[in-house]
């Protein structure tokens, strides 16, 4: 069987860059890896092609020949092709960049070279707040127990007047690779951990982990308006890096402590309040305190019923980073009078019977329209 043109195994153009050659190789290479297909001879057979035309286009005096004379140009051993198929280093780089791909999670992360310092770990702080901090706002004075970078050897871990050296296991990558048919298989470095570098002389004060563990204040302002559950992310403030790593982040989860008197929808508060009977009857005016402490007085219309709604607009929460402010609500509930004298209970009696079904109209309604229902049926 002929053999397909190089170009069109890839699906690339003729004139195609070496990237976007490299980048059609290692598309197709890692959907046709026999790791990927186990038992499929098909796809084995489209991996080995994939190879051949990669060897050959990706060398620049091989591809200049092809372009020429094609597949001639390697019949009878002529420098590669199927007769002389070769893996050269810069074909062994790119299958190792492919199985990075394939395993570079499992096998420990990717390729490259370690610096040695590592990034601190992120803190996690909770605090918990009242509502009346959350309407005002406030600044908090945190003291957190954490990891801050040693003052003695300046986070390097290494004892004053010397300092880390290369590790010669890996001659600092941090990674050391085994070599298993043509893939490389790489892991962090048994001698240095993955760091690229070892300390002979360790700190005595940090016992060269170039950090140590101090009690750590920090303000943190808690802007107005803010809400139950809100994360705030103070970059830098987490654990200081290992030997000089950048340190990690320090995030604040904030919940808003229940109010005996109010409840938050977003930026409205609720509140219930009890008039009497007399107040639900006859109107009048109540006073209530909004959650900074100031007077509101509410006007309660006559024959309120209990569960209705009084709104006060404005008087709510700050919306957060806004002018804005959200509504208080005050629902009445309407109180049925307890522990009543003789002579209340006589009032009450000539009040009822002076009543008619335009006092009570929903009551009557109700009784009305159930013995008419049930009649019916």
């Amino acid at each position: 069987m002929a053999k397909r043109c190089y170009y069109e195994v890839l699906g690339v153009a003729r004139a195609c860059s070496e990237s976007d050659l490299k980048s059609a190789f290692r598309k197709q290479a890692m959907q046709l890896h026999p790791d990927k297909n186990p038992g499929d001879k098909h796809a084995e057979a489209k991996f080995k092609e994939v190879n051949e035309a990669y060897q050959v286009l990706s060398d620049e005096q091989k591809r200049s020949a092809y372009d020429r004379f094609g597949h001639a140009a390697f019949e009878h051993g002529g420098g590669g092709g199927a007769g002389g198929f070769g893996m050269g280093e810069g074909f062994a780089a790119s299958m190792a960049d492919i199985f990075d791909d394939l395993f570079g999670d499992v096998m420990g992360g990717r390729r490259g070279r370690s610096t040695g310092r590592e990034r601190g770990a992120d803190l996690r702080y909770n605090m918990e707040i009242t509502l009346e901090e959350a309407f005002r706002g406030k600044t908090a004075s945190l003291k957190i127990p954490t990891s801050v970078s040693c003052d003695v050897c300046a986070g390097s871990g290494a004892k004053a007047g010397s300092k880390p050296k290369t590790c010669s296991t890996c001659g600092g990558a941090g990674r050391v690779r085994a070599q298993q048919g043509f893939f490389s298989i790489e892991r962090a470095c048994p001698a240095c951990h993955g760091r690229g570098e070892v300390i002979d002389n360790p700190c005595p004060n940090c016992a060269g982990a170039g950090r140590v563990t101090r009690d750590r204040s920090l303000s943190v302002n808690i802007p107005a308006g803010i809400e139950d559950g809100t994360r705030i992310r103070l970059t830098g403030e987490g654990e200081a890096g290992l030997r000089g790593g950048p340190s990690g982040d320090l995030y604040i989860f904030l919940s808003v402590k229940p109010h005996p008197f109010f409840q938050r929808e977003g930026a409205d508060l609720h509140c219930r309040a009890p008039i009497t009977m007399v107040q639900a009857a006859l109107g009048g005016e109540i006073k209530v305190h909004g959650v900074d402490g100031t007077e509101i007085k509410v006007r309660v219309d006559e024959g309120t019923q209990s569960g209705r709604q009084f709104k006060i607009k404005g008087r709510g929460m700050p919306v957060l980073r806004s002018r804005d402010f959200g509504d208080l609500y005050i629902q009445a509930n309407v109180e049925t009078p307890q522990n009543l004298t003789k002579r209340q209970k006589e009032l009450l009696a000539e009040f009822e019977n002076e009543s008619t079904n335009k006092t009570h109209p929903e009551s009557t309604g109700f009784f009305a329209k159930m013995k008419d229902f049930f009649d019916l049926t």
